[in-house]
């Protein structure tokens, strides 16, 4: 093929013979160089050459964008390479790649510990329960929102101040100083976020995106050990034996009849206030009398809906399905519907029942009680529970704890028909301490009869 010395005139001047598609102009002072031209005007330097046999054609630029001298200086690069035996189309790959690398590996030095926790809520929250969940975003969040219950804004979470560092800064150093000012303030809420925070690290671990950012100290040293709380069984804050009629008696009392249900339900379940609050009426069957609980560990689980509960749900049921009386036109009146949840409420949010506290605390003082919490009621359910020999692994199963035994985890599959008859003994123990007398008939009514 001719050669010509390229100069800005001929590059300028060249064009496409009539009837080809496209024509080369070859430089003589550069191996390679050539100026193609296409019958649209379209034009560009290439260079082309030869490697193993076979012809390699790479476009170089726009003569508008590449003087002549610079593109020979590209085209003696590209020969350079094929002299060494090496593609140049797999050479500009290799480039390419290698500063993809360097960019990613920039951008995960900067990325954030916010970021990344963020990153995880949203990867992990499909095989968690919502209140696992949402402890996560509890004990991140910066706080500084209205409170969904109570006046006032919220507080930010221990995790909170690590939202800024990158994740090349959380040292042991950084995250024992985080805990050590938490602690003193809020320990269990602490020890809660150091477990949740362990969690996260060992999925940036896991994580290519993420692998090998987080230092190595950043939660296995001495200083970060001693500096979390140790959390200790809480003391009392359950019911005894001798208090259930107490209890009982002035729970029953309580006029509001959903919260009146809501606390008995947790103290016979056993369940955490939050899945009891949670349930809804599609959650509750009648017919083979047996409660689907949303879990914190496991997404559900199924209880048995025992004899006297059965009797207290019917009565809300019954309740929640009656229409209010109309005092205005039909076409005025807002249309009405029963509520979805099983413990509902006019006042909150949500329409479910939220804060009960007070109505129990009441009740605790006009039976002259001491304080238990809500949670108390679970940690009741578990100990009452031993009064009838009740094995463990069916408390655990029924208030939803994670096997503690191999034998537990890989060789008790339970029927809900097992776990009913252990579960209504436990009830009808409740109530023959409380002096309530519980005789349930055979349309689902009940008759009680409560001793003097």
């Amino acid at each position: 093929m001719a050669k010509v010395n390229f100069t800005a005139q001929r590059v300028a001047e060249y064009s496409c013979p009539e009837g080809t598609l496209q024509s080369f102009l070859w430089d003589q002072k550069a191996s390679g160089l050539g100026l193609r031209v296409t019958r649209n005007g379209a034009r560009a330097y290439i260079y082309q050459g030869k490697l193993d046999g076979r012809t390699i054609r790479l476009t170089i630029g726009d003569p508008k964008d590449w003087p002549i001298e610079k593109a020979r200086g590209e085209a003696r690069r590209l020969q350079i390479l094929i002299d060494a035996g090496t593609d140049p189309r797999e050479h500009a790959a290799q480039q390419k790649a290698n500063r993809e690398a360097k960019r990613s590996e920039a951008e995960r030095q900067t990325v954030t510990f916010g970021d990344a926790w963020d990153a995880y809520l949203a990867e992990r929250q499909p095989k968690w329960s919502e209140r696992h969940y949402q402890d996560h975003v509890q004990h991140a969040s910066v706080g500084g929102e209205p409170r969904k219950r109570g006046k006032g804004l919220t507080v930010a979470g221990p995790l909170a101040q690590l939202r800024p560092l990158k994740l090349s800064e959380l040292t042991g150093a950084a995250i024992a100083g985080v805990i050590e000012a938490e602690a003193a303030a809020r320990p269990t809420m602490t020890a809660l976020s150091f477990r949740l925070y362990r969690g996260f690290v060992r999925w940036a671990n896991d994580t290519p995106a993420y692998r090998g950012v987080i230092p190595d100290d950043t939660y296995q040293t001495r200083k970060v050990r001693d500096a979390v709380p140790k959390v200790e069984a809480k003391a009392g804050d359950v019911l005894q034996r001798e208090q259930l009629a107490s209890w009982l008696g002035s729970v029953r009392a309580i006029a509001n009849p959903v919260i009146s249900a809501y606390l008995q339900a947790l103290l016979i379940t056993g369940a955490r206030r939050e899945e009891m609050a949670a349930l809804r009426w599609d959650d509750v069957d009648f017919r083979w009398n047996s409660l689907v609980i949303r879990d914190k560990v496991d997404g559900t689980r199924t209880i048995p809906l025992t004899p006297y509960l059965r009797s207290l749900l019917l009565n809300l049921k019954r309740i929640n399905e009656t229409p209010p009386p109309r005092s205005v036109k039909s076409d005025e009146q807002p249309k009405w519907q029963p509520s979805p949840w099983v413990f509902w409420s006019k006042t909150a949010a949500d329409g479910k029942i939220a804060e009960p506290r007070l109505a129990h605390n009441q009740a605790l003082d006009a039976a002259g009680l001491p304080h238990v919490s809500l949670h108390g009621l679970r940690r009741s359910f578990g100990t009452l529970a031993e009064w009838v020999e009740c094995p463990v692994g069916v408390v655990a199963q029924i208030q939803g704890h994670k096997p503690s035994a191999i034998a537990e985890k890989h060789y008790r599959r339970r029927p809900l028909d097992l776990l009913r008859a252990w579960h209504s003994k436990i009830e009808a123990w409740m109530l023959e301490q409380a002096g309530v007398e519980f005789v349930p008939e055979k349309k689902g009514e009940a008759k009680f009869f409560t001793a003097a």
